[in-house]
């Protein structure tokens, strides 16, 4: 059969150019679209079909199916109760190829990051790693636990173009928030473990005062009975000397009548002794309850077992209390004097971490930023936010006060130490009286002499605290506060006192002894 010119003139025009079988251009006879991997959203690489009938790459599809528990189509989420042993679609494979081939001819060649010596081409590039790899240095990514995790597609030139910007910003948030999230788990079982102990104490003494009500009745009718055994006793030894009496009294009605002298002067000297009795007078049966001696008895139980649970509560409290300290300690700041704040009779050493007060005013310039009249120092460092927290010796004073204050206080003439001053402070005097500096002063009452304390300011919480290091309890808390300036930290060493407190005030490291 012959064959017509438009036939030989296209077999001629094949022999030229190549057929326009491929198109980026969905409309064409085999778009780019109908060859991309639904997981890697590029051209298949090594195509295996699903059993339900979807195409992606070899290892794309086992990275999936490695990081799920069910095999599933990523396409259609249909789930295979058997994990399907793939083979790759020779056909579909050498037209992704073709169209790799042709899309690809006049890219530049992507290269192996891993290589050291000479290159090879990459297949694969990570944007987890951030880098590109050959089939060599890919291994470790199919086989490793924490390498199989991450995400790979066919290997690009600019590969940070497909890496998103926030990433490593977002990881850093995600990781904060469990941090947050585990803290939080924490404090909540810390929580209950708190509640659950003192219902325990509360529990333990309701107990014990139902006992002790269960056994009143018991209790009350025993004492009963005791008193009824020993009215009988009693009654019985009384009829004893009844009879007694009856008897004597017989034998001298008939020794009236009798006219045998000899028989009475035989008797006379025992009828003449008077019968042994008791004194029953001083003798009494108490058969009623005494109601106050019972409401005694257990207002005196319940005082025992108020201060077994008040002695439980206090050691919850410096549980508490330790733990919130060591809660804090990991905002401690490194705290130093500021000579050009300081009372002109304060002497400070050359490392600016100690204050005492000195015998001799010295000729100090009187700048805006000194002290006149309070013998006391600020330190070098402000706080505008968040939290701060420093530790200073106090054991050798007999007199201190410690806190912070607010940047443009009065620091000439007689200075008020109370918050509506901008001074947050607590302070020692006589040895061993504590004060806050509240309007009016608080007094506070503490179980031992504190050697060491710590001083932690919340900023945008309002809170200035105290504690006592050594016990690791807490002293006073200044809440519900606003600060508005920069804060510093406040010292005062007071008088003197001729040489009675004349040990410094240290700024000293803080130790973490969890």
């Amino acid at each position: 059969m012959a064959e017509s010119s438009s036939q030989t003139e296209g077999r001629r025009r094949g022999n030229m150019e190549e057929p326009e079988l491929f198109s980026h251009d969905s409309s064409s006879l085999l778009s780019k679209d109908l060859l991309l991997c639904s997981i890697c959203v590029d051209v298949l690489t090594d195509p295996v079909t699903t059993p339900c009938g979807h195409n992606l790459c070899k290892s794309c599809l086992t990275q999936c199916w490695d990081k799920n528990q069910h095999c599933h189509c990523p396409l259609c989420n249909q789930i295979f109760t058997k994990r399907a042993k793939l083979k790759i679609n020779t056909t579909l494979r050498e037209v992704a190829d073709y169209f790799k081939k042709k899309i690809g001819s006049d890219k530049p060649e992507v290269l192996c990051d891993a290589c050291s010596g000479e290159k090879l081409k990459a297949q694969k590039s990570c944007l987890d790693c951030g880098l590109s790899f050959c089939k060599i240095h890919l291994e470790p990514h199919y086989h490793v636990p924490k390498l199989k995790k991450h995400k790979l597609i066919n290997h690009v030139e600019n590969l940070e173009d497909y890496i998103c910007q926030k990433h490593e910003r977002v990881q850093d948030q995600l990781t904060k928030i469990k941090e947050i999230k585990r803290s939080v788990e924490q404090s909540k079982r810390s929580t209950e473990k708190e509640k659950a102990d003192i219902v325990e104490v509360f529990t333990a003494l309701i107990r014990s005062i139902e006992r002790s009500q269960a056994e009143m009745p018991e209790m009350m009718e025993e004492k009963q009975k005791a008193a009824e055994r020993k009215a009988e006793r009693l009654i019985k030894e009384l009829e004893q000397e009844i009879s007694v009496l009856k008897r004597r009294d017989t034998e001298l009605e008939q020794l009236s009548h009798t006219e045998e002298h000899l028989h009475l002067l035989q008797i006379y000297s025992s009828m003449c002794s008077p019968p042994h009795t008791k004194n029953w007078t001083e003798i009494s049966i108490n058969t009623d309850v005494n109601v106050d001696t019972v409401t005694t008895a257990l207002s005196q139980l319940q005082q025992t077992l108020n201060e077994k649970l008040t002695k439980s509560l206090n050691d919850k409290l410096k549980e508490t209390d330790s733990t919130d300290l060591k809660r804090i300690q990991q905002y401690a700041v490194d705290v130093t004097l500021d000579p050009d704040t300081a009372h002109p009779e304060l002497i400070l050493s050359a490392d600016g971490k100690q204050v005492t007060h000195g015998d001799k005013r010295q000729n100090l310039p009187d700048t805006p930023q000194r002290f006149d009249e309070c013998i006391c120092v600020l330190g070098n460092q402000s706080f505008s936010s968040g939290r701060f927290y420093y530790e200073v010796q106090v054991g050798g004073e007999t007199g201190w006060s410690l806190g912070v204050v607010r940047e443009n206080i009065n620091r000439k003439g007689e200075i008020t130490l109370n918050p509506q001053d901008e001074f947050w402070a607590v302070i020692m005097m006589n040895e061993n009286q504590y004060d806050a500096c509240e309007d009016p002063c608080v007094t506070l009452t503490l179980r031992e002499k504190v050697e060491v304390v710590g001083v932690f300011v919340d900023y945008e919480e309002g809170l200035v605290s105290f504690y006592d290091v050594k016990s690791r309890s807490h002293i006073y808390s200044f809440t519900g506060q606003t600060f508005t300036e920069n804060l510093y930290p406040f010292f005062s060493p007071c008088f003197n006192e001729g040489g009675k407190n004349a040990a410094p005030l240290i700024i000293s490291p803080v130790f973490n002894t969890e």
